[in-house]
């Protein structure tokens, strides 16, 4: 039996993180970044980051060939492979349900995603800009 922490701590030692401030840069340079925001809609709609698609965590793996990037294929292998060419961005509240997410997605089969770490806890932190889709 492992206990929540023991489980991400152990996810974490198999993915590849990257500060906040390194994806704020890859933000500002890449306007087609490929940015997935794992955390529940409600939090995604309260505040997030520009450009970021939401697939809740629960819901990742069996959307992940819906991205806007490859929506325009028909065929979902062909759209997953299409996508597993890119740098892939997750992030959460706290970075914890990132890094469970990108073990995921490295499970099936992505090389390139990386979770951010301390998620949009620390994109605030940092006072970079976020937007607000709730009236």
């Amino acid at each position: 039996m492992k206990t929540p922490d023991q489980l991400i701590t152990e996810a974490k030692s198999e993915i590849t993180e990257i500060s906040v401030q390194e994806l704020h840069e890859k933000y500002l340079q890449h306007p087609d970044i490929i940015l997935i925001d794992v955390r529940e809609p409600e939090e995604h709609q309260a505040c997030a980051i520009d450009r970021a698609v939401n697939f809740p965590r629960g819901m990742l793996e069996m959307k992940i060939a819906q991205h806007p990037v490859v929506n325009h294929y028909c065929d979902v292998e062909r759209a997953l492979t299409n996508l597993a060419e890119r740098d892939i961005y997750l992030l959460c509240g706290t970075g914890a349900r990132s890094a469970l997410a990108t073990q995921a997605l490295q499970r099936m089969g992505f090389e390139k995603v990386y979770s951010m770490q301390g998620g949009m806890q620390a994109w605030l932190e940092a006072g970079f800009p976020t937007v607000s889709f709730t009236r």
